[in-house]
């Protein structure tokens, strides 16, 4: 890291003492800068960096509910406004027990560049709660939701803050959640939250949208090598959202996936992922990924097993933040693997991240390769500030064009650069610069 970067770094880490998540993801975007502030020192002068590092609002709050029981239980909610130079904050809600502030800010601040990257008039924001939806009955998800959605509200607007979906909110949550601001703000605004039903103003794609882009992703940097999806075997880790519809649009594309994944073990299928089945297994009974080996015995299941060890040529993961670790991926590349792309947020260690570019294989992180989900959003505010609606094609179409177009602008600006081929550092750089030319247009923010 540069010498002046140091010192910013430190007083980052003196700020947010034992928020390991956040000065994790802070210093994997500051050890970018230095090229950025050689090139442009006057963002050096007004502090831009410093500036970006702190979020221009943080809500926490308490969220009370009773469940089936009759038993009241608190839980903690947060939003964190990270951003809103290029637009109104956007960004998910993730409702996971891991969920404290430190993984929320680290969330925002990876939402910043993501957003700048797409292209789109939206700035970076991020919140959730510890609240664990898992064996919740409906009752008491709408229950919690409407009591989030209480508070929450008064931050909430189609030009001041768009929360969407994230772990643990799908279009049941986000169905609730709308629900209770329409009561409680006696108005249909559609566009205040993204990732909803089709019958209230929805877009197509955007389900299969973070997983779609991923794959489209993957084979613009397979193409830049002069190579493509078609025949590659495939690891996905996750099976959720993110990971069934990049299963799908690999398998659209030519490759197979072999393995995948939850909190429990792994399931290897050589003959490729049914995705029939998965689907039906979590998004339908929502139960535990060793059911699949049920309905197809040919499949194997480890409980706790490691997924990366599993021979592959690309490697999608999928799941969580720091999934995916050095010896993970001394592993993959041990095993022939030639291409790393994240769809979850922040899933390679940073000791991965080195090994990966270090070795010169393609690796995408996920401020650039999973952007198609927050992309497909900022599509559907269109729609819904347009009172339209787009053909499933259409919206796909600009999806495409979309990844395309941050592949491309990363790979140029690394180049630019004096980093050719480094995805990490032509994100970062591309992301920030965005950012900073607008904030520096909008005097001191």
């Amino acid at each position: 890291m540069d010498e002046k970067l140091e010192s910013v770094f430190w007083n980052v880490q003196q700020r947010n003492l034992g928020e390991t998540e956040f000065i994790q993801a802070v210093r994997e975007v500051l050890a970018s800068m230095g090229p950025v502030l050689a090139k442009y020192p006057k963002f050096a002068e007004q502090k831009m960096i410093e500036r970006i590092c702190e979020p221009e609002r943080q809500i926490i709050f308490r969220v009370p509910w009773q469940d089936d029981r009759g038993e009241v239980h608190i839980n903690r909610g947060f939003r964190v406004q990270f951003n809103s130079a290029l637009g109104p904050y956007k960004g998910g809600l993730r409702f996971h027990p891991s969920v404290n502030l430190s993984i929320i800010k680290f969330l925002g601040f990876e939402q910043i560049f993501k957003n700048a990257l797409t292209g789109m008039p939206i700035g970076g924001g991020k919140g959730g709660s510890d609240f664990d939806p898992k064996g919740r009955s409906d009752d008491e998800v709408m229950r919690f939701c409407q009591s989030f959605m209480i508070e929450l509200s008064r931050h909430l607007g189609e030009y001041t803050d768009v929360p969407a979906g994230d772990i643990g909110v799908g279009k049941r949550e986000i169905g609730f959640l709308f629900g209770q601001y329409k009561r409680i703000s006696n108005r249909y605004e559609s566009g205040v939250l993204t990732g909803k039903g089709l019958s209230y103003g929805g877009a197509l794609v955007r389900t299969e949208a973070t997983g779609y882009g991923l794959g489209y992703f993957v084979q613009e940097m397979l193409n830049a090598r002069g190579e493509s999806l078609e025949g590659k075997r495939c690891l996905v880790s996750g099976s959720g959202n993110v990971a069934i519809y990049a299963i799908e649009k690999v398998e659209q594309l030519g490759g197979r996936v072999v393995a995948c994944s939850d909190s429990k073990g792994v399931v290897y299928d050589e003959a490729g992922i049914d995705l029939t089945i998965l689907k039906q297994i979590k998004e339908v009974d929502r139960l535990s990924i060793e059911k699949y080996c049920e309905s197809r015995p040919q499949a194997r299941y480890q409980r706790g097993g490691k997924l990366w060890e599993i021979k592959c040529d690309v490697a999608l993961p999928c799941a969580t933040q720091n999934e995916l670790t050095g010896k993970d991926a001394d592993a993959l590349l041990r095993n022939g693997c030639i291409a790393v792309a994240e769809g979850a947020n922040m899933p390679t260690t940073p000791e991965g991240v080195e090994k990966f570019v270090d070795a010169g294989i393609a690796y995408a992180p996920g401020k650039a390769a999973n952007a198609g989900g927050v992309a497909t959003s900022a599509l559907e505010m269109q729609q819904n500030a347009s009172r339209d609606t787009w053909s499933f094609e259409h919206t796909e179409q600009k999806l495409a064009g979309i990844m395309k177009d941050i592949h491309d602008r990363c790979l140029a600006t690394a180049e630019r650069f004096g980093v050719p081929g480094n995805y990490a550092q032509g994100a970062n750089i591309e992301g920030f610069i965005r950012v900073a030319d607008a904030m520096q247009s909008l005097g001191l923010i």
